[in-house]
């Protein structure tokens, strides 16, 4: 597998990982009214719980996304 290669997995990669992002963040903005109850009663939680839960997801999700996809494509394409 060649750099040139790499570089287009994580870019094509960053790119699916940030539209994945981008959609949670739109249903859990649009949509927190009708599904923070709904996980509430499934996971026996608070409803302020599911909402600090998925804060936390958003967050981590978007750290991972930076530190496995974005910072390799930006450094291979610095080395390219």
């Amino acid at each position: 597998m060649s750099i040139e290669d790499l570089t287009t997995f994580f870019g094509w990669s960053s790119v699916i990982n940030l539209i994945i992002l981008t959609l949670s963040a739109i249903i859990l903005i649009l949509f927190k009214g009708k599904v923070a109850p709904l996980h509430a009663k499934m996971f026996s939680l608070k409803e302020e719980d599911v909402l600090r839960a998925y804060f936390e997801y958003l967050g981590q999700y978007k750290i991972l996304v930076i530190m496995f996809n974005i910072a390799p494509y930006i450094a291979l394409k610095i080395m390219y």
